[in-house]
Parts: C-alpha cells; sequence; structure tokens
C-alpha cells in the first residue's frame, strides 16, 4: 500500500514532534520532512515533494499564506491548515482557505501536546481527505477515521411530518457543504444579485473561523453574509452560516422564517451537521425550499437532501467534475436526493431560477 506522503512545516518544535508522532501512528501516512518554516521546506521539497502539506500560518522568514500561494501557482499540493485559535489568525487563515488549503485544524496556545493527542483522529483524517482532493480546483479558483458510533439527525430533531406550510411569501434555500466549500461558496454567493431568496448555510469549519469567512464573504458579496445567531430573519439578500462547533436549524414564526443555533452531539461526525439543518427545512418549509449539496468528504446531508426532496423542495447537487471532492453530492444521487446535477458556476443561476418561478 502506497502511503500518504506529508510534509510538516511549523516553527514550534513541539508541534513538529507530536504531529509527526501521530500521523506516523497511521499505517498509511509517513512525514517526511518536519521543518520550522517555508524556507526549509522549498530546500526539502526540491529533492521529495510530499504528497500533503500540513502548513502552520504565522511562521518566521516567511508566513504560511505566502508560502501557499507559492506552491499553489508552481505546483498545487493539497495544504492542511494547523492554525491557532484566535480571532487574528481565524481571519488570517480565511485568507489562507482562500489561497488554495483545503481544510483547517485548530490548536490552542494552552496545553497545545494534550490538544494535537486528542486530535489525533480529527488530524489524520483531514491528512487523508487532504490526499484525495482535487487540489488543482482549489489552485485555481480517502475516508476519515470512523469513530465508534455516527448518530443520525435524529438526536437533534425528529423527521419531517410532512405539515410544513404549502406555500408562503417567502423562499428559502439550505446550502451545505465542506472539503473545498470554502471557495465554492464564494463563486455561488458572488454570483448572486442583491434581491436574492434568504439562504441558510452549513460549511465543515471549526469554531471561531465561520465569523471570519462571514466577514469575508460579505465584504465581495452584494447579498449580507453573516454568521447566523438565534433569532436572525431568513430574509431576502441575506446568507447565514451556521457557528463552527453549534447545529444551525431553521424554524418558522407564521410564515416568517428565522434560525436556531444550539449545542448537541456531532451528527455524522460533525457540528454544524447539514443532515441537521436539511431536516429543519424540510419540516418547516417544505415546497418554499431549495436544497443544494456540494463538494464534501462523507456523507453529511444525504439523507437530509432526501427529506428535503420528499417534503417537496426543488434540489441540486454539485457535478463532480466542479467538486474539489465529490463525496457528499456523490452519495445524496446515490440515495436519491437530487433532481437536478449542475456545475458550480450554474448553481447561482439555479438559486435565482427557481426563485423566479416560484414568484411567477
Amino acid at each position: 500500500m502506497k502511503k500518504i506522503n506529508v510534509m510538516v512545516v511549523d516553527d514550534s518544535a513541539v508541534v513538529r514532534q507530536v504531529v509527526t508522532g501521530l500521523l506516523n501512528k497511521a499505517p498509511d501516512i509517513q512525514v517526511l520532512h518536519a521543518v520550522a518554516d517555508p524556507i526549509l521546506a522549498m530546500e526539502r521539497m526540491k529533492t521529495v515533494w510530499p504528497d500533503v502539506i500540513v502548513l502552520d500560518v504565522e511562521m518566521p522568514r516567511m508566513d504560511g499564506i505566502t508560502f501557499l500561494r507559492k506552491i499553489m501557482a508552481e505546483r498545487p499540493t493539497p495544504v492542511v491548515i494547523c492554525s491557532t485559535l484566535t480571532a487574528k489568525a481565524a481571519k488570517t487563515t480565511m485568507e489562507a482557505m482562500a489561497a488554495g488549503a483545503v481544510s483547517i485544524i485548530t490548536k490552542p496556545k494552552l496545553e497545545l501536546k494534550q490538544f494535537l493527542n486528542d486530535s489525533s483522529d480529527e488530524l489524520v483524517a483531514a491528512v487523508r481527505a487532504a490526499a484525495v482532493a482535487n487540489v488543482r480546483k482549489l489552485a485555481g479558483r480517502a475516508a476519515p477515521l470512523q469513530p465508534v458510533a455516527k448518530l443520525t439527525a435524529d438526536v437533534i430533531l425528529p423527521a419531517a411530518d410532512g405539515r410544513a406550510m404549502t406555500q408562503t411569501t417567502e423562499r428559502v434555500v439550505a446550502i451545505g457543504t465542506s472539503t473545498g466549500g470554502t471557495q465554492a461558496l464564494e463563486v455561488v454567493l458572488t454570483s448572486l444579485p442583491r434581491v436574492s431568496p434568504g439562504i441558510v448555510i452549513v460549511q465543515h469549519m471549526p469554531e471561531k473561523f465561520t465569523a471570519a469567512f462571514a466577514e469575508r464573504l460579505n465584504s465581495v458579496c452584494e447579498i449580507t453574509v453573516k454568521e447566523a445567531q438565534t433569532g436572525d430573519r431568513v430574509v431576502p439578500g441575506r446568507a447565514l452560516i451556521a457557528p463552527g462547533g453549534k447545529h444551525m436549524l431553521l424554524r418558522r414564526n407564521g410564515a416568517q422564517y428565522f434560525v436556531e443555533v444550539m449545542d448537541g452531539p456531532l451528527v455524522n461526525r460533525h457540528r454544524p451537521s447539514v443532515d441537521v439543518l436539511f431536516r429543519s427545512v424540510a419540516k418547516c418549509a417544505g415546497s418554499n425550499a431549495l436544497g443544494v449539496i456540494m463538494t464534501g468528504m462523507g456523507d453529511d446531508g444525504a439523507a437530509g437532501l432526501l427529506e428535503m426532496r420528499n417534503a417537496g423542495a426543488y434540489t441540486v447537487a454539485q457535478d463532480e467534475a466542479s467538486c474539489v471532492v465529490y463525496g457528499m453530492p456523490k452519495e445524496a444521487v446515490k440515495r436519491g436526493g437530487v433532481e437536478r446535477t449542475v456545475t458550480l458556476e450554474q448553481i447561482g443561476r439555479e438559486i435565482v431560477q427557481q426563485l423566479n418561478s416560484f414568484l411567477a
């Protein structure tokens, strides 16, 4: 079995030591080099090029974002960002995601060694996912470890009972995505006009990063984009992104929709979970909704999208050719939850067309 060759680039000797040890325990992964900064990394990469790079952001001599952009311009390579959980680092890491990083592993400033040991499964899963990602799509614009139990949306709310309102004055678009989704969402949301239906989004992302991600999108989109808070109305021209580490549910008060942000167990190994959002949309909005599942590893959202379709919603999946990882859309198609498959660039058009047909 060919192993995934990894390079760790971090100025912390503790991080290099612990991450190397954790990754080398996986039978299909080996760390080729662990170096203190990108300058040393580039020297080592002249002889052996890694399959995946685990990269810090703030380092001496050259920062991680500059290094990432250089790599993506010269030879696109899957990169997993390993960054400190601070507000400053969150915004910086969002720049790294925009530059082509595949995913984020968070690390605290205190009790770092214990944290990394506790997060070994997440780290190994991120490297495996990165190894199979279509990174050239990230530059231009593998199975995770299985926990003991994989919970479904049942632990958060019961399935739709078919009593969603048959007609309201507002349309709801629910989007779910994971690996590759940060850039894919930017493509979709920047294509939308200011007058667009209300949107609720789950992007698999760690706590404290979604606020910076929403701020960045808000700065480049005609619509308003914000990290969701309980009670936020779902209104035309606004997209609400579920906070990292929290589930987000659609609720209804009369003909008006709003969101509830809540704690709860991991669903499909994720919090927020796409299945949780999609099920709540099926229950509350029914045929007034449009469901969109996009690039991502695993199957989160596949069951929920089928529930939305069964409740009368129009459902769309991103096609394989435009996905960074064709996991979530593939599973949704397989289960029968997808009515139409389109390219990434066509998703924005689908949203607008569905709104127009609803208002006609």
